[in-house]
Order: structure tokens, then C-alpha cells, then sequence
């Protein structure tokens, strides 16, 4: 090998040393509970498909309309030829959806949630340049993280949940543009940000604030609208982010703001300006997605996570393990040491369970977890299955 090989070759070998190397395994089965990853049957509690709509066949068969009405791609950007019928329509449901918390709102489509960051975060701070500040949750996802940093402006990290921090650190902010960013559900933790008291601040100090609701949307609130029903929030200085790849279980992403907002993306959103356009087939099916979630079976599938939450809040702990607090589908189980949280994780796919072991530098050192997560396709027996299986660990470790 060359030595520019060599050098990459050194820098695994010190992951796998570490017990840092990620690797991938291979779903060969729909998305859903009970599926087939590299060759063998799992009980997977593993996805972020919270509703379970991935593969709900009438998002499919939407999926499939799609394709045969709109093609397979969009062809081009959005501002150039690939803005369809159907993009312009989940834009208008989603706007609808979201209009009772936000002023004169109007939705954007974007191909995902990490796109949709970067695009919020360059956009917003462009309408002051060098004079625009940003003020970040320190345990807020890598795509606003790489966001602040394609910015150019001020960054200023606040202690995660921190709201005198964050008080303290707008109060002697002199910048023009001022940009609170925050998970709503923290996808490591499982925690809610304090949002009415940070958007209290927001409007205190002339701030947006900038929520993203990656794991909130579909799952929050009494008809799915995410931590701003939950919170009961409305301002014209939110700017709400939402994914579409999970519990709305296709793909994609929306941002949600005043209209003159959506329309300054338009024009400055670089993420959104120069990549083409998300497949329309995914829109449409979309929008099966989201009427879904609108729904009174949505409710009865949101009314299933909250009791499967509650099942699996009696999980037996080893004295070494800790259990995070959560009223989300997310149930983080602290194991400790990156070399026991993977042993943790094969014993449980040698019973048929998959549930992936998260380290550094996703989570702090010292915290490697076994992040579970919820569908509400799971059954009561689904999580009876793993909770003895926990405590056969528990017993063994």
C-alpha cells in the first residue's frame, strides 16, 4: 500500500482498538419490528420509524403512485425544473398542518435533516453577515454542530438544558442576528429541551429560535405536531425543522417559518439552492404520511409508544448501568465502557434482538449505551421478549 494508505490503514486500527470502529449490518426486509439483517430473523429496536409507517402499505402504495404519475427523479433542482406538483403540495399540508404556532407560515422540502440545518443556520446568519451570533445546546445533533460551523458567525455553546446559561450569554450578546439552536428531543438522551423557556428568552433578547424536531414530529403533541403542540407554542421567531424519514417513515426533511423566511431560504438556503430535488414520488407518498399522523389512528398509535414507554421503564439494571430518564420512544440504557456495551449488544443479537450499542464521540466517554428505541408496531410481547432478555443479561454481567 502507499503510505497515504497506510496512514488511513494505522488511524482504523487504532478505532478498532479503541472499540470506536463503526460497522454496518444489512437490513433485507422492510423496515418494521420483526425484520432479516444479514441472513437471520431480528426483533429490531432499532429504528427511528416511531409510528411505524415505513412500511404501512398505504404509504407504499402511495410511494408507488407517485413513481408512476411523477417518473423516478425530479431532474433538476428546485429552481431550475425538478419543483413538482407534488413538492408544492406537502408544502402547503405541511404549512397547514403547523399553522396553529406559527405567523403566516409556509413550509420548504428538503432532501434531509441534515441538509435542512446547514441550510437554516447559513441563511439565517447571512442576513447580517459577520455580524450574526449563534447559540448552541451543547449536545445538539452534528448537523446543527457542522451547521454553526459553515455559518460564519460568532458560535457560542451553552450547557446542555442550560436556560440561565443561554440567559446569561444573549443578555451581553451586541450581535445583530441573533440564533437559538436546539434539539427537541435530544436523540442520544431522550430528553426535551425546556422550549417555552428558551423561546421566552428568544423573544426577550430579539432571537429566532431555531427547533429541531427530528424526533419530536409525528410523535409529540395530541395530533402529531411535535414539541411546539406539546408546549403549546406559537411565535413568529420560531423556526421549526422537522424530518420526514421518521416517524412520518419516508424521507426527507421541511423547514416551517413565516413566510418571509421560507422565502429568504429560497434565495440563500445554498443546501436547498444547489442539489437536486428530493424524488417527487417521495413527496406524494408523503402525503399519505401525514394525514396519517393527522389522524385518530395516529392518535391511537401515539396513545401505543406511551404505554410500550411505560413497559419498558421497569427494565432490570445491573449495578453498573443507568437507565436515562425519557418520555420519548428513545430509551437510552447507559452500559458504560465501549468494549461492555458491544458485548452487551452481540449477547442480545445471539437471542435475535438488535439494538445498537452508541460511543464516542456520538455520546461523552464513559457513557456508551444501548440506545432503544420504539415503534408503535411493537407489541407488548415484543418488549416482554427484550426486558427478559435485559435481565438475563443484567444477571450475567
Amino acid at each position: 500500500m502507499t503510505a497515504l494508505i497506510d496512514v488511513l490503514q494505522a488511524q482504523i486500527e487504532q478505532l478498532d482498538t479503541q472499540g470506536l470502529r463503526r460497522r454496518r449490518r444489512t437490513a433485507e426486509a422492510a423496515c418494521a419490528p420483526h425484520t432479516v439483517v444479514d441472513g437471520r430473523r431480528v426483533l429490531s429496536f432499532n429504528s427511528n420509524d416511531y409510528l411505524g409507517l415505513a412500511a404501512d402499505p398505504r404509504v407504499t402504495a402511495a410511494l408507488q403512485e407517485g413513481a408512476r404519475l411523477y417518473g423516478a427523479g425530479s431532474g433538476a433542482s428546485h429552481l431550475v425544473s425538478g419543483h413538482s406538483k407534488a413538492h408544492e403540495e406537502l408544502e402547503e399540508r405541511l404549512a397547514d398542518f403547523l399553522a396553529p404556532h406559527l405567523l403566516q407560515p409556509r413550509a420548504l422540502y428538503l432532501s434531509t435533516g441534515y441538509m435542512a440545518n446547514l441550510a437554516v443556520l447559513t441563511a439565517l446568519a447571512a442576513a447580517t453577515p459577520g455580524e450574526a451570533e449563534i447559540f448552541s445546546d451543547a449536545l445538539n445533533h452534528a448537523s446543527i454542530i457542522d451547521g454553526t460551523r459553515l455559518a460564519r458567525a460568532k458560535v457560542t455553546v451553552y450547557a446542555h438544558n442550560d436556560v440561565p446559561a443561554l440567559e446569561a450569554a444573549l443578555a451581553v450578546s451586541s450581535a445583530k442576528t441573533k440564533i437559538v439552536v436546539t434539539d427537541s428531543v435530544f436523540s442520544m438522551d431522550g430528553d426535551i429541551a425546556p422550549l417555552p423557556q428558551i423561546l421566552a428568552l428568544c423573544e426577550r433578547h430579539g432571537a429566532w429560535l431555531l427547533v429541531d424536531d427530528a424526533h419530536g414530529f409525528g410523535v409529540l403533541g395530541e395530533h402529531g405536531r411535535g414539541a411546539l403542540e406539546y408546549f403549546s407554542l406559537t411565535s413568529p421567531q420560531l423556526v421549526y425543522m422537522g424530518t420526514l424519514g421518521k416517524a412520518a417513515g419516508v424521507s426527507g426533511a421541511f423547514v416551517a417559518a413565516h413566510a418571509t423566511v421560507i422565502d429568504w431560504l429560497v434565495q440563500r438556503a445554498r443546501p436547498y439552492i444547489y442539489t437536486t430535488a428530493a424524488a417527487p414520488a417521495l413527496a406524494h407518498a408523503l402525503l399519505t404520511s401525514v394525514a396519517l399522523i393527522d389522524s385518530r389512528e395516529g392518535q391511537q398509535r401515539r396513545a401505543q409508544l406511551e404505554l410500550l414507554q411505560h413497559q419498558l421503564s421497569g427494565m432490570p439494571l445491573h449495578a453498573g448501568w443507568k437507565r436515562l430518564a425519557s418520555a420519548t420512544p428513545i430509551q437510552p440504557l447507559v452500559i458504560g465502557g465501549n468494549a461492555e456495551v458491544l458485548a452487551a449488544a452481540q449477547a442480545l443479537l445471539e437471542q435475535g434482538l438488535w439494538v445498537s450499542a452508541i460511543r464516542a464521540p456520538t455520546v461523552p466517554a464513559g457513557t456508551a449505551r444501548l440506545r432503544i428505541t420504539l415503534s408503535a408496531t411493537h407489541t407488548h410481547d415484543d418488549v416482554a421478549r427484550l426486558l427478559d432478555a435485559l435481565h438475563t443479561l443484567a444477571k450475567e454481567s
